[in-house]
């Protein structure tokens, strides 16, 4: 076997592992948006989920003129009186975007 072809066979050696290790980081890289994409969906549905939430307590407790403790009993213990504060400053937040941008901010805000 002449030099030149020994050169020449280790060159498409190379370029074809060279090949396949691109093609493994690209598909690598499609599953990772995907991933990526399932995680921001959850992320926001469950945002959406914890707002509805709050919204409701909200109701209950300043409507119907319910304490907090009662709403955790009339929700079945599946939330907390914890909880319950957590859901209604969410629900609050996305209600005042602007007292959501100063909490973002650090309390900071720009004069």
């Amino acid at each position: 076997m002449g030099k030149q072809t020994i050169r020449q066979e280790a060159r498409r050696a190379a370029l074809d592992a060279q090949s396949r290790r691109r093609e493994e980081r690209a598909e690598r890289e499609r599953r990772v948006e995907a991933l990526a994409i399932k995680v921001l969906v959850a992320i926001r549905e469950r945002e959406a989920a914890d707002r509805r939430a709050g919204e409701a307590l909200t109701e209950m407790i300043e409507t119907e003129r319910l304490s907090a403790r009662e709403a955790v009993q009339w929700c079945g213990d599946e939330v907390s009186t914890r909880e319950v504060a957590r859901l209604r400053r969410v629900a609050a937040d996305a209600a005042n975007p602007a007292a959501q941008e100063e909490a973002d901010l650090g309390g900071v805000v720009s004069q």
